[in-house]
């Protein structure tokens, strides 16, 4: 084979389309633009959500929209049913807690929950408690520890 007779394969290689040069050309005219508009025009660029000047639908679903609290304290939850798998006397802190696999991280505040019976005696340390929880630590006669 020689060098003059290498040549690509059929439809590896397809020509760019020359728009607006003559109907005979195939796309002339409106070259492939549609008739009149503002999307036939060159320069246009109309951003996402745009609807010709009419309110936009998300305008009109405030209800939609959202909001976020970029001050809103998340805090990691713990039910009494998982303190009860502690033994009586222990000190339950958020470090023993994450050793145990009942967190993911620390980077949260703790509070613990109500949920559930506390039959040992314990010491919690966490964050915050809720009004039901911190009453069933205190009458299994453990202590609450607020940090």
């Amino acid at each position: 084979m020689m060098e003059h007779q290498v040549v690509p394969s059929p439809g590896a290689r397809k020509r760019r389309k020359r728009v607006g040069r003559g109907d005979s050309a195939g796309q002339g005219s409106t070259a492939g633009r549609g008739m009149k508009g503002q999307k036939s025009r060159s320069g246009s660029a109309i951003r996402a959500g745009f609807e010709g000047g009419q309110n936009q639908l998300i305008k009109g679903l405030p209800m939609k929209r959202g909001f976020n609290n970029i001050f809103k304290t998340y805090y990691s939850l713990i039910s009494l049913e998982t303190l009860e798998t502690f033994d009586a006397g222990e000190r339950i802190t958020p470090e023993l807690l994450r050793e145990r696999g009942f967190l993911k991280s620390l980077k949260q505040p703790i509070k613990i929950v109500g949920d559930g019976q506390l039959t040992k005696a314990v010491t919690v340390a966490a964050h915050r408690f809720t009004g039901s929880a911190r009453e069933k630590i205190e009458a299994a006669k453990g202590k609450v520890e607020e940090l």
